[in-house]
């Protein structure tokens, strides 16, 4: 990412919803900002603050869901794993990185730290539930922007394609999102 702040819009496709994400450098890494409006059947609002370090690891992920009743999760890195509220969990001990099913910016993540074709294993956050799960993905380099996408884990089998802009943002993502328009500042 450069040095600039970015602001994403994204449209989700397969059910009525929208996220807007502000993201800009701080003096530890990256920071995250962003609100999701999902209108679908399980409807539900949810905000939350990501900061990254330097190299797009997470170092801290805050979520405030409304759904129908408030709730806040704290999901967490130290030096002795994954920490949620507070608590130890060792069972997300093999988790490489975060997974929030609401939004598309978790690719940037996989994309930029696999830097290439892998497999990882994510902490998967189901929302609206806020289960907590470790799931297997692979990511394929298809081209400069072109990425294929394939759950081994929670949703083994589904694929997709994305499509990304230079800083690894999805731009689109087969069949979910699709970004309405960004800015740079």
């Amino acid at each position: 990412m450069s040095a600039l702040s970015i602001t994403r819009k994204w449209r989700r496709l397969d059910e009525p919803g929208l996220e807007v994400l502000h993201m800009q450098p701080d003096t530890d890494g990256i920071l995250v900002l962003s609100s999701v409006v999902h209108a679908g059947a399980e409807a539900f609002g949810l905000s939350y603050l990501w900061q990254l370090d330097r190299d797009w690891r997470t170092h801290r992920l805050e979520l405030h869901l409304a759904s129908p009743t408030v709730e806040t999760l704290l999901v967490e890195r130290g030096d002795d794993g994954w920490r949620v509220n507070g608590q130890p969990r060792p069972d997300l001990a093999e988790c490489d990185e975060i997974d929030l099913s609401a939004t598309p910016f978790c690719n940037t993540l996989a994309m930029r730290r696999l830097q290439g074709s892998g497999e990882w294993t994510t902490l998967y956050v189901d929302l609206p539930s806020l289960q907590l799960l470790p799931s297997r993905q692979r990511y394929t380099a298809l081209g400069k922007n072109r990425w294929r996408y394939t759950d081994l884990g929670i949703a083994k089998g589904f694929e997709a394609d994305l499509n990304v802009d230079d800083d690894l943002l999805v731009v689109d993502y087969e069949g979910l999102f699709e970004t309405l328009n960004g800015t740079q500042t």
